[in-house]
């Protein structure tokens, strides 16, 4: 018999709890707050003796009812300490079971009325046999599992009664409290023996399994799944440590970022399926990246936001006439857009095509528009995109898909109204790898492209809030389908005069502050940018007239640095000083009318330009000689005009003889640019007749017109472009078809005024003006 040496107090203080069960000869520890205190200080006063019991929450079966449990254990106080929490620590050690008989109430303390259960242990052969067999199984448990310290080893090799052996088995095995509570309340040392080895028997059995498992597993998987399985532990290391696992911190952050998106209802579904996915991906997997780079974009995308569009079409005027100059059409449509949006709210945004030269304003007119609106501006450019995943997007069965350009710049930019520039449309190309071209056809669409579906993101983004625009130098390289999509405005270019506003307006300050004389006084006198623009640059745009004005401003600075006098005011003096001799000359002024040669105008992609046609005569067979780059339609022009005035030579006064056993020699110079249209037919008519009458075309006359073999002058195109360099070359007489004589309202005023223009309906009128 056990404990028979142990005389118990009257009364015990008695402390319930609900977390352990307390076995004899354990050493353990207690965390109690301070109310708690006062029970194990009564132990002092006991022998520093306490009785503790388990408290059920629930009934077992019917058998074991919930409350305090009868069965308790005899502990002795060893240390009380307090911690840094303000809590305290006991440190107890297990005695004896006891039985509680009945409790009472004394203040803050209960104690219990106890008596020591008397354990009887009678040695046989069935006991030394259960102890044996207990100690093999624990050993064969230990080589699975956790091991013992050595010296517990040797202490269980020593043990021989079944009491105490069963109560140290059934603290390794991992119970759960209530089994521990049955083991503490089964008196029968044999029969506390038996359960014991029944739970160790389940144990081993378990972790035979697990190990067999785990073998078969790591003989199967490869370094992904070593992290994997270490990334797990370390991820239950870090929940007993109290600390978050990163990863289910980022999950956590990627699904509230999904909440607060405000995504709508189709994209939510497909973005809770792949969150659903990403968590069972294991991190080190490559389509984990994958998905996790979906997520962040679906999440990221501006599916509700949009930025309030600033409706003072007063305000928005200033803005633009602020940052340009000119171009009426243009900011008339901005404010007519303005002014349909102030009246409806669910206006779809327009695509504009801005149409002309390089220089003219084109790319930073987009700007201005997003500024006068008070919306982000976003510009990509297609120059050379061949490839129509650039629009569309790649699929994300690709290695390093990723979205088209109008996707991934929509989620930059965080706004899906945006004013998008899609710059230089006309030199997009395609090859192996698809048509970018036919991908915008949608993008484009406002009937369509309320629902643009990138391949990337698979599901429909609403795109008719964006306000597109688009620019290009030539509208024919644009495919039919895609132009018949887009609002086309011309910028035809600038005159004289409104190079020299913009350069007095814009550009002399830009470059002024751009090349570190904002602090100094330098002006340009109106004859010095006249000097600029007429004998150093020669162009549709302002962009040369920009560089050339930087060049004076680098000059200056270098004078400045040099310790000379610094210049304040430019001259034409000083203009050709700084820049040397001129780059341009006036061609029309500077030659005299001559036979055979007329004047010409030609549409470039670079504006206008003009040209000369030069026709001679010479002895030998009846043919006609083309020179200079000339394209198919133009030599058919030639031919043409030929032909007429062959028919009508009686009409011109030029002879038969004329024509018999002569070369005509047709030349446009500059031979090395290649030149084609049909708009040079009336030019070449008057070169003709010039040369086949002996009389010299006047050279300051300009003209341009398609030329019919009945003598009849059709439109052509680009008139104003034609205009503005005839007259920037001198021409002070422009002969033009009748049927653009509408297009001459697209001319600016000043160059109107300064020119004479005769729009004729025949080949003989256009004569009558230039010979």
């Amino acid at each position: 018999m056990l404990h028979n040496h142990i005389e118990l107090p009257e009364k015990l203080p008695l402390y319930t709890q609900k977390e352990m069960v307390a076995f004899p000869f354990m050493l353990f520890p207690l965390y109690i707050n301070e109310a708690e205190l006062a029970t194990f200080r009564e132990a002092e006063n006991h022998e520093n003796y306490i009785a503790l019991a388990f408290e059920r929450q629930e009934a077992i079966d019917g058998l074991a009812p919930a409350g305090r449990c009868e069965i308790g254990t005899l502990c002795k106080v060893n240390q009380i300490t307090k911690t840094g929490d303000g809590r305290f620590k006991v440190s107890l050690e297990g005695v004896t079971r006891l039985q509680i008989l009945n409790t009472e109430r004394d203040g803050t303390v209960t104690f219990a009325h106890c008596e020591i259960v008397r354990e009887f242990v009678e040695k046989n052969m069935v006991s030394e046999a259960l102890v044996q067999s207990l100690n093999a199984l624990l050993k064969i448990a230990l080589s699975h599992g956790k091991p013992l310290p050595d010296d517990v080893m040797k202490m269980i090799d020593y043990i021989d009664n079944p009491a105490r052996l069963s109560d140290l088995v059934a603290l390794y095995v991992n119970l759960p409290v209530a089994d521990l509570q049955e083991l503490l309340e089964t008196v029968d040392p044999l029969e506390r023996l038996k359960k014991v080895y029944v739970h160790l028997t389940n144990e081993v059995q378990r972790m035979q399994i697990k190990n067999e498992v785990a073998g078969e597993v790591t003989k199967r998987v490869g370094k992904n799944q070593k992290e994997y399985i270490l990334r797990e532990q370390m991820k239950h290391i870090q929940e007993e440590l109290g600390d978050e696992d990163p990863r289910t911190s980022d999950m956590n952050e990627l699904r509230k970022k999904i909440e607060e998106a405000g995504l709508p209802e189709d994209v939510k579904k497909v973005a809770d399926k792949e969150l659903k996915r990403l968590e069972r991906i294991n991190q080190a997997s490559p389509e984990y990246n994958v998905s996790r780079t979906y997520l962040d974009y679906l999440a990221g995308m501006p599916w509700n936001i949009c930025t309030p569009d600033s409706l003072d079409i007063v305000r928005a005027e200033e803005i633009l006439n602020e940052d340009h100059y000119n171009l009426k059409k243009v900011k008339e449509r901005i404010l007519e857009f303005l002014a349909v949006r102030s009246l409806m709210d669910n206006m779809k945004g327009p695509v504009l095509c801005f149409v002309g030269p390089p220089g003219v304003g084109k790319t930073s007119l987009g700007k201005s528009i997003a500024r006068a609106l008070g919306r982000k501006f976003v510009r990509i450019s297609l120059g050379g995109v061949r490839d129509e995943a650039e629009i569309r997007g790649h699929r994300r069965t690709y290695i390093g898909a990723l979205p088209g350009r109008i996707i991934k710049e929509l989620f930059r930019c965080g706004a899906n109204n945006p004013v998008f520039m899609l710059d230089e449309i006309d030199k997009l190309g395609n090859d192996f790898r698809g048509d970018p071209a036919s991908a915008l056809l949608e993008v484009l669409d406002p009937e369509q492209n309320f629902s643009f579906n990138d391949h990337y993101l698979d599901v429909a983004f609403d795109l008719s809030k964006v306000m597109f625009i688009t620019t290009a130098n030539q509208l024919d390289p644009i495919p039919g389908p895609l132009k018949d999509r887009m609002e086309v405005i011309r910028l035809a270019g600038y005159s004289s005069e409104e190079k020299l506003q913009i350069a007095r307006n814009f550009i002399i300050r830009r470059e002024v502050e751009e090349n570190g004389l904002k602090d100094r006084e330098l002006e340009f006198c109106d004859e010095a940018l006249q000097k600029i623009i007429s004998d150093y640059t020669r162009e549709a745009g302002v962009r040369n007239l920009q560089r050339t004005v930087g060049s004076i401003c680098r000059k200056v600075a270098k004078e400045i640095t040099q310790n000379k006098t610094p210049r304040t005011l430019i001259t034409p003096e000083i203009v050709a000083e700084l820049l040397g001799h001129k780059k341009f000359h006036n061609e029309v002024a500077a030659e005299n009318d001559r036979v055979g040669v007329a004047t010409g105008m030609a549409w470039t992609e670079t504006g206008g330009d003009i040209l000369f046609v030069e026709v001679t005569s010479m002895p030998g067979k009846a043919e006609l000689i083309l020179t200079g780059s000339l394209g198919d339609v133009m030599k058919e022009s030639a031919r043409a005009a030929l032909s007429y005035i062959e028919a009508h030579s009686e009409e011109f006064g030029i002879k038969p003889e004329a024509f018999e056993n002569r070369t005509i020699h047709i030349h446009v110079p500059s031979g090395a640019i290649p030149k084609d249209g049909p708009s040079a037919g009336i030019t070449m008519v008057t070169a003709l007749v010039s040369l086949l009458t002996n009389k010299p075309a006047r050279r300051n006359v300009a003209m341009t017109g398609e030329i019919t073999l009945t003598g009849r002058v059709l439109a052509i195109g680009g008139l104003k472009e034609k205009v503005l360099a005839a007259h920037r070359a001198g021409v002070r007489t422009i002969v033009a078809p009748e049927r653009n004589r509408d297009d001459l309202e697209d001319i600016p005023d000043n160059v109107r005024n300064e020119l004479q223009f005769t729009f004729v309906s025949e080949a003989s009128e256009a004569l009558e003006a230039a010979l």
